[in-house]
């Protein structure tokens, strides 16, 4: 599971600069093909210890750390993909499974037993973290990403936005599942790439000059517990 770590960094931004770096890439990069209208919505089911270890280690900036989630698209429960997200030193790598229906629901139910002989490694790495260091559903994430495609560089941008909180539910395959909004929770600028970043999209990003923070859609939506 040998991955390249891409640079990746977050901007909170405001529904203004959305319209504006919108503009930006449509002139200069291409839309994820699987964007339907220009966007898509992202349900994820993010797990974490009874000690809130993941949500711990993010708010303290801990360098190196990492975080389990199940995802899918659109509300559409017929591609499902377990996900581990790993940080050190600011560059960033996802490792991922996919899943079927019958298994994301059977992960959220606590019925882990039969993932200790499944042929895809990292759900054998899921069951010894839910297993022996409790690893458990937490919450779920909602939220709408507009995501654009800059072949040199292998750039990728998103708009995130309308972030949404299921404080304690996980019945996350469920499309009556109601999730409310995150209080005061910002549009979200996030760029990744690899060796470099063209000139032209950080430009059109307005990334000169400005830092980049360490906003969490998780813990945002931790906060509401």
């Amino acid at each position: 599971m040998e991955r390249q770590y891409r640079h990746e960094v977050k901007h909170e931004i405001s529904y203004g600069d959305l319209l504006v770096i919108r503009t930006r890439m449509r002139a200069i990069a291409r839309l994820d093909p699987h964007a339907i209208d220009g966007k898509y919505l992202i349900r994820s089911l993010y797990f974490d210890s009874p000690s809130d270890r993941a949500l711990r280690e993010k708010i303290d900036g801990v360098n190196r750390r990492e975080k389990f989630r199940i995802r899918y698209y659109n509300l559409d429960p017929s591609v499902i993909h377990l996900e581990k997200k790993s940080r050190l030193n600011g560059l960033g790598t996802k490792y991922s499974a996919p899943l079927s229906k019958e298994e994301a629901q059977a992960i959220a139910d606590g019925e882990i037993e039969w993932m200790k002989k499944a042929d895809r490694p990292l759900i054998r790495e899921l069951y010894v973290r839910m297993r022996f260091q409790s690893l458990r559903p937490k919450t779920i994430v909602d939220y709408e990403r507009e995501p654009f495609i800059f072949d040199p560089g292998n750039v990728r941008v998103t708009l995130d936005h309308n972030i949404r909180t299921g404080l304690r539910r996980t019945d996350f395959l469920d499309p009556e599942c109601v999730t409310i909004p995150a209080k005061d929770a910002p549009v979200i600028l996030e760029v990744k790439w690899d060796a470099y970043l063209p000139d032209i999209i950080r430009d059109a990003a307005g990334l000169r000059g400005v830092r980049s923070n360490a906003f969490s859609k998780y813990a945002c939506c931790r906060m509401y517990e």
